[in-house]
């Protein structure tokens, strides 16, 4: 069984056991009759900072960066931010615009741990410094002064890159432990290779397929879910979150509102007929929890470098 198989598989397997979260169908149904998906773009495509401006080589070694030491866990009391010449940014658009800036004046990511610091400066400390600049490294030994862009042009399905990019870089693998079971999740893996075939797609009209792709198991998707009203939480869970308490990594609560995460972008995409790809709703969700004042609940607090 292939990994993404084992992720679908395994998502059921908690959605079915769940004690903390449940999917409200009819709520999901309303949703889905009102959303177009027809003319979604890929969340990259919007970028508000001309990154696919750049050569695609260029483009493609700026995805690996990002997904080494972006892709992850920004929250805290005083959210990391940075200040630009774009006003304050904070979390993912705060990070992608410090590895552009720095592509832009030198092209290498090779740093000692206070260089790395330094680069990554914002108001207070960004979460897992010290994980972020380990995955670095092991992103730099796995180059060793190769370009990534000749290394993955050759793969074009989504299964075979996924399985390249998690045995080349094991900081992308990311499964979970629920009631004795192996639950499979690869969270950055499953974007890194959707932003990757998506921006090949876009830019160089290759044929790639991505449609095997099942969703990003996040904080910010489920955010948006329960603002909806269609992930429902227990009432224990609900205080929790709510009171910005944090939820133990591979918790069962985190697991469970992981995976029904990914159970209703499936729902979505059979409702649908398949016409529209899964990652393709995922951004599409991704993208409603960027306006901050239609989502007022807040996302669940787990500290975790899976996302």
């Amino acid at each position: 069984m292939n990994i993404l198989n084992k992720i679908k598989e395994s998502i059921y397997y908690v959605k079915d056991n769940a004690e903390y979260v449940e999917i409200n169908y009819k709520a999901l149904d309303e949703i889905i009759k009102n959303i177009n998906l027809e003319n979604n773009i890929h969340w990259l495509i919007s970028n508000p900072f001309g990154i696919l401006n750049m050569d695609i080589k260029d483009i493609m070694y700026y995805l690996l960066v990002l997904h080494t030491i972006g892709d992850y866990c920004f929250w805290g009391d005083n959210k990391w931010s940075v200040e630009t010449s774009d006003g304050v940014l904070d979390g993912t658009y705060a990070i992608m615009y410090l590895i552009l800036k720095r592509m832009q004046s030198k092209k290498s990511f090779n740093m000692t741990k206070n260089e790395f610091k330094e680069f990554l400066k914002g108001n207070n400390e960004i979460p897992l410094l010290d994980d972020r600049y380990k995955n670095l490294c092991i992103m730099n030994e796995y180059l060793k002064g190769r370009n990534f862009y000749d290394l993955i042009k050759d793969k074009k399905k989504d299964s075979e890159l996924l399985v390249y990019l998690t045995q080349n870089l094991p900081y992308l693998k990311d499964v979970s432990i629920y009631q004795g079971e192996s639950i499979y999740f690869y969270k950055r893996a499953q974007l890194m290779v959707s932003d990757i075939l998506h921006i090949r797609e876009y830019i160089e009209k290759v044929d790639v397929d991505y449609a095997n792709l099942m969703g990003c198991a996040d904080y910010k998707i489920p955010q948006v879910l329960n603002n909806l009203g269609v992930l429902i939480y227990s009432k224990d869970l609900d205080n929790k979150i709510m009171a910005r308490h944090e939820l133990k990594e591979n918790s069962e609560e985190e697991i469970e509102i992981r995976a029904c995460d990914l159970v209703v972008i499936d729902y979505i995409y059979q409702k649908l007929n398949g016409k529209i790809s899964r990652m393709d709703i995922n951004d599409y969700l991704w993208l409603l929890g960027q306006d901050k004042k239609k989502i007022t609940k807040p996302y669940h607090r787990t500290l975790t470098s899976h996302y």
